[in-house]
């Protein structure tokens, strides 16, 4: 059923997405159950984790999802949607180097009022960012009417620096599109450059981390496209 909210419609998304996520990585299933418990706000933040069943929000014994968990100005720890933008052979990514954080890094951003889906905001600002119309979702089981919502390839939460104002901790969940990296891109006013970059050749100034989580996403698209491969 549809709520009268709908941030509220996409919490409930997007706890849907992260409740279908199986990766193949154990890190990353670990940090995916924080993520459940987060959006149903049995972790409202990660200080709060050992307060008992009896001092948090009702919605938290509940088990439902949070509209807040989703809202920007919901609290200083929220999800947000990116996007790795790939060479359908996965020989490339799409990184845009970040104004803010001076960094290269995927490309991603908060959810806004007129995003239905957590998916659907990944990919919004895929194309705001990159200025490619032409991105091709990666949904392999998540086709069709009746399909249940593709899960996220990665999820990656991280502290922030002071130059990002109030957010305080981005819980980040990462979708992937395909690109012909021979496609004209644009520069968005949130970064100060786009390029296209070979995965195994990666330019400095990427967050320590990046490489790791880059092949990590890497990983698990082979593995569900082995997955789904025709028999």
């Amino acid at each position: 059923m549809t709520s009268t909210d709908p941030a509220a419609d996409l919490a409930l998304d997007a706890l849907r997405r992260l409740e279908r996520f199986r990766p193949t990585d154990p890190a990353q299933a670990a940090l995916a159950a924080e993520y459940v418990a987060f959006v149903q706000g049995r972790a409202a933040a990660r200080s709060d984790a050992a307060r008992p069943d009896s001092a948090r929000p009702d919605a938290a014994r509940q088990g439902v999802a949070r509209a807040d968990a989703v809202r920007r100005e919901g609290g200083p720890q929220h999800l947000t949607a990116s996007c790795f933008v790939l060479s359908p052979d996965l020989s490339r990514v799409l990184l845009c180097f970040h104004r803010k954080g001076q960094f290269w890094v995927q490309v991603g951003g908060h959810v806004e009022p007129g995003d239905a889906t957590l998916a659907d905001a990944a990919y919004r600002e895929a194309r705001e960012e990159s200025g490619l119309v032409g991105l091709s979702p990666f949904e392999p089981d998540g086709e069709g009417p009746q399909a249940d919502p593709a899960p996220p390839v990665d999820v990656h939460r991280h502290d922030l620096a002071a130059a990002f104002g109030s957010c305080r901790t981005h819980w980040d969940v990462g979708f992937v599109a395909f690109a012909d990296p021979v496609v004209r891109t644009t520069v968005s006013d949130e970064s100060e450059d786009v390029a296209w970059f070979a995965v195994d050749d990666l330019p400095v100034g990427t967050p320590p981390d990046f490489p790791e989580r880059l092949a990590t996403v890497l990983g698990e698209v082979r593995h569900r496209r082995r997955a789904h491969a025709p028999r």
